[in-house]
């Protein structure tokens, strides 16, 4: 991997891009793992939604964000969407059990 300033051309700097957007890609399916990992320990929907703990989540999420000089508000709306999504999902796998 680059830093950004290494980069010699746009093609490289788009290389490194898509590196790094698999990477992540990569990394909300490991993360989705354990979201269905943690199905399992949970009793009810209420422990599933568990509203004390996504808003928790969220405002870290936020703090990091400003350490990185990334805007909270996109990062808190993309986990937002992100941990919605697995929600959802972890309920549709809590109700099959």
């Amino acid at each position: 991997m680059k830093k950004p300033e290494q980069c010699l051309d746009m093609q490289e700097i788009r290389n490194e891009i898509d590196a790094i957007d698999k990477n992540i890609i990569d990394l909300l399916g490991l993360r989705f793992g354990y979201v269905k990992a943690a199905s399992k320990f949970k009793k009810n929907e209420q422990a599933v939604k568990a509203p004390e703990r996504f808003a928790a989540m969220l405002h870290q999420r936020r703090i990091w964000a400003e350490e990185n000089q990334l805007s909270p508000d996109v990062i808190e709306s993309m986990f937002r969407d992100l941990v919605g999504y697995f929600i959802e999902q972890e309920l549709k796998l809590f109700s099959n059990e």
